[in-house]
């Protein structure tokens, strides 16, 4: 079946019906697998509708407000300079680090893309999905969504998989190593505009780079969407450090499918950092599959207002002598809610795992709430698995101390936050993320700056 002529300008009705979808298909110019891996996903959403989520993972997330007509895919748009150099973007690492290379995207759209050029010559890809899927087409063919996030798994993998619009690619050709770190910017700019964009990162055997990647809002009151999709795929003795910054407005739905697989010997350092959305849920995969393989996942969230930031996270172990290690800190204040559901789930293959996770909630007022739930499936007998949740308020008596010592309400309670957070930051080798995690918990807690 050939893939259907490109109509850049075609309008897209509002909503995702089949409507939607075959005018969106109008607009892409793509090769025949795309249409038709497309064409499945869609179809497997259509029927998904009609079905429950699993309720394990999402009965404590409250979607009846999420209104899918209620948004406009922007594809096939330009995107103007103007828009691509906004100064009224506000983004967490705008401007604090020396980047290799560069992807911006506004509301689904290339905006700007650069890679050093030795980075280049050596083989390295770092660019926009819907350019790379068309000149790179067998490589991007093996890895795009057949081995991390499945579009079968639920209504909103299989709505990712039929309208995704771009999104970032990064490739890394074995042994080679990028010292300095690669930025990915993900912006929503327009009025109702939905995002799909795909992170796909492929590193071979012996590679190793640094990806930053955030995202931010615009305007800090337009209604938005994010389905997004995120997969980081580390062959034999491979290293990743990959970082994801959410930095939405509070208008805005943030849902996406996250799976990291790690082969023999590799390691993928995961971090994680939600400050915006109105909602966030990620359901977040870290997969073991090599001898050896290793991985950290690192998670600071700070939710104000009436904000929901919802994880569901598993550690998979399938193969002998791996490691995984998950801390996630949340921070609430108002009447926000944080809801983290773990598993470490080893099986019969992966003997001698060490698995950890440990999920530890602040509350900075008595009208928030968290739901933390860690949990185990063992299927081996020479295993150390642990897991644990902690939930607490702040000790006035805390707070009291550092006011009687000359400091003010905001001083002590930025100390006590930081703090609290320390344990992840600690973790954290990359400085730039550190110090902008900070000013980005700096900017939260406000109290009325």
């Amino acid at each position: 079946m050939s893939t259907p002529s490109v109509n850049t300008s075609a309008e897209i009705p509002a909503g995702f019906g089949e409507a939607a979808f075959e005018a969106f298909l109008t607009t892409r110019d793509e090769p025949d697998w795309v249409t038709q891996s497309r064409r499945q996903a869609f179809k497997r959403y259509s029927e998904l509708l009609e079905s429950e989520l699993n309720p394990e993972e999402w009965r404590r997330v409250d979607l009846r407000a999420l209104r899918s007509d209620r948004f406009q895919l922007n594809a096939g748009s330009e995107i103007s300079q103007d828009s691509a150099d906004s100064k009224h973007t506000e983004t967490l690492l705008k401007g604090r680090a020396e980047f290799a290379g560069h992807v911006t995207h506004i509301d689904g759209q290339l905006a700007s893309n650069d890679l050093a050029a030795e980075l280049a010559a050596k083989g390295v890809i770092f660019g926009d999905l819907s350019v790379v899927v068309r000149e790179h087409s067998e490589l991007i063919q093996k890895h795009f969504m057949t081995k991390a996030v499945d579009s079968e798994t639920d209504r909103f993998s299989a709505w990712h998989g039929a309208f995704w619009t771009g999104g970032t690619v990064l490739y890394v050709p074995r042994n080679v190593v990028i010292e300095a770190p690669l930025h990915s910017l993900i912006t929503l700019q327009a009025e109702k505009a939905a995002d799909f964009s795909h992170t796909l990162v492929i590193l071979e055997e012996g590679a190793s780079a640094t990806l930053l990647e955030e995202t931010a809002s615009t305007t800090t009151d337009n209604l938005g969407l994010h389905m997004g999709a995120v997969e980081l795929l580390l062959g034999k003795e491979a290293r990743l450090r990959y970082v994801q910054l959410q930095n939405w407005n509070h208008n805005v739905w943030h849902i996406a499918h996250q799976a990291g697989r790690v082969g023999n010997n590799g390691f993928l350092q995961w971090t994680v950092g939600g400050i915006g959305a109105k909602l966030a849920h990620i359901h977040q995969d870290v997969v073991l599959d090599g001898r050896g393989a290793e991985a950290e996942v690192n998670g600071v969230t700070f939710a104000t207002g009436k904000q929901i930031h919802s994880f569901y996270t598993q550690q998979v172990h399938n193969a002998q002598g791996t490691r995984s290690d998950l801390l996630y800190k949340q921070v609430l204040r108002d009447h926000s809610r944080a809801i983290w559901r773990g598993m470490i789930r080893v099986e019969p293959e992966g003997q001698q795992t060490n698995g950890y996770q440990r999920n530890d909630s602040l509350m900075l007022s008595p009208t928030c709430r968290v739901d933390a739930i860690p949990g185990l499936e063992i299927e081996a007998d020479d295993v150390r698995c642990t897991h644990g949740a902690t939930a607490g308020r702040v000790d006035e008596e805390q707070i009291f101390y550092c006011m009687s010592r000359g400091m003010s309400e905001y001083e002590a309670m930025h100390m006590i936050v930081e703090g609290f957070f320390q344990t992840v930051f600690d973790r954290i080798p990359v400085e730039v993320v550190r110090e902008t995690l900070d000013q980005a918990i700096i900017k939260k807690l406000g109290f009325g700056r």
